[in-house]
């Protein structure tokens, strides 16, 4: 009695220290995405500021931002190609290595060549870390707390708005625009060797595993149908989000009543709202299914998108409310979406897939805000035209994405072997060279 008593207790002790391990990846994990999403946002508020200190065009200043997702978009996809030849541990750190030079760049950098060519660098290795931490859940954490796990993660961009671009937006206006970018390196060195310690070598995708040709790897990445749904539920995802949310201030400062200054209370509703929500979603997608959900959250945001994009002039609570749920609604979709998504592919191939899956997300955005753009027209007073006609083709994009999520399988790995796994992985030493 006593030998199975101190057997069960042993097993308790493991089990509890296998869950502080799992919080702590997920920790590492999202702190490696809120500096990556900070990044990213932060260059938008500091045009102005961009624009006059180094003497550039709205045009110059447009590439500045889109140079990023052009050069994730084209990484993504060389990286798709060659990063399941690599543990996870060895592929994450070299891209997030990767991405803390490039932000130390643009924090060095002193004029818009430089600068251009320093987000360039951020963007072709940060822009694939979304995936790589995505591949990394999908491999550790079984499929009935994937959405969980994938909740949390997608938090990061909650803090981000709520924290980390506010803030860097006030050092940049207070001490130059370069220290926003020369805090985020800071920040992320620290962080690296966390993830150096604690993420685990996560190689099991290698064994038995044939290299293809990397052109092979690509063409093999986007002929095999259940890619193709996934990326096809990605566009539809992206386009649906996109080709609205970047106007969506624009909009609420000329048409909404809302005035620049308050536009801050805005996305920290947001944010505080996805905060929240988010892991709430992924903990309902997991214990109702995540295409359930997923049809539910993404019917909430359709409905919020027209009645968005419809506002008149309205009390500040409003805007504030209606936007920060929409903003609460993508994430949750994006949630469940992507733990559809990360659950259709086969483990061997989880790294390259992602990386693709990232460039699908970044060009399809840029290809929503395009086309959001072309529809839109601005009156000499500044009034937007036609933002209900955009409100109409996002929701066009989420109702498409509605019926491709229903097309999305899982892969035959079972949930079981998954479960079985995960714990074997977290214990593996760590002296993998990073």
């Amino acid at each position: 009695m006593s030998v199975l008593i101190e057997d069960v207790g042993s097993t308790k002790s493991q089990r509890v220290l296998d869950q502080r391990r799992e919080r702590l990846l997920l920790l590492m994990l999202a702190s490696v995405q809120f500096t990556s999403i900070v990044d990213f946002m932060v260059v938008m508020p500091l045009g102005p500021q961009l624009m006059r200190s180094l003497e550039i065009t709205p045009a110059q200043f447009g590439l500045i931002v889109s140079s990023y997702t052009i050069a994730a978009g084209i990484a993504g996809l060389m990286g798709s190609s060659v990063l399941d030849r690599f543990g996870r541990k060895t592929a994450f750190l070299s891209l997030f290595a990767g991405f803390v030079l490039g932000t130390l760049l643009c924090g060095l950098a002193w004029s818009y060549g430089t600068l251009l060519a320093a987000r360039v660098v951020t963007g072709a290795f940060g822009g694939i870390l979304g995936g790589m931490s995505l591949a990394i859940v999908g491999d550790v954490f079984p499929e009935e707390r994937r959405g969980r796990a994938t909740g949390i993660l997608m938090s990061a961009f909650a803090v981000a708005s709520v924290v980390g671009v506010p803030v860097g937006l006030w050092l940049g206006t207070k001490y130059g625009w370069q220290t926003p970018f020369l805090v985020l390196a800071a920040l992320a060195v620290p962080i690296f060797f966390v993830a150096l310690r604690t993420l685990p070598p996560l190689r099991e995708h290698l064994h038995g595993a044939a290299h293809a040709h990397p052109l092979r790897k690509i063409a093999a990445t986007f002929g095999h149908v259940g890619h193709l749904r996934a990326f096809a539920l990605t566009t539809a995802l992206m386009l649906g989000s996109f080709s609205m949310i970047p106007y969506i201030s624009v909009y609420l400062v000329a048409n909404a009543g809302v005035l620049e200054e308050q536009l801050p209370w805005v996305f920290v509703t947001g944010g505080a709202l996805t905060l929240v929500g988010a892991p709430l979603i992924g903990r309902l997608a997991d214990r109702f299914g995540k295409l359930p959900v997923y049809r539910i959250v993404a019917t909430v945001s359709a409905t919020l998108m027209l009645v968005v994009s419809n506002l008149g002039v309205v009390p500040l609570a409003v805007s504030v409310g209606l936007v920060g749920a929409l903003m609460l609604s993508n994430a949750g979709r994006m949630v469940a979406a992507l733990a559809m998504i990360t659950g259709s592919v086969e483990r061997s191939q989880r790294g390259g897939f992602m990386s693709a899956n990232s460039a699908v997300q970044h060009l399809a955005s840029g290809l929503g805000a395009y086309l959001g753009g072309l529809i839109l027209v601005k009156q000499a007073d500044g009034v937007l035209l036609h933002f209900g006609r955009v409100g109409i083709l996002a929701v066009a994009f989420t109702a498409l994405s509605i019926y491709l999520a229903g097309r999305v399988r899982p892969t035959r790995e079972s949930a079981r072997a998954n479960k079985d796994s995960v714990h074997s992985m977290l214990d593996e030493t760590t002296p993998e060279a990073a």
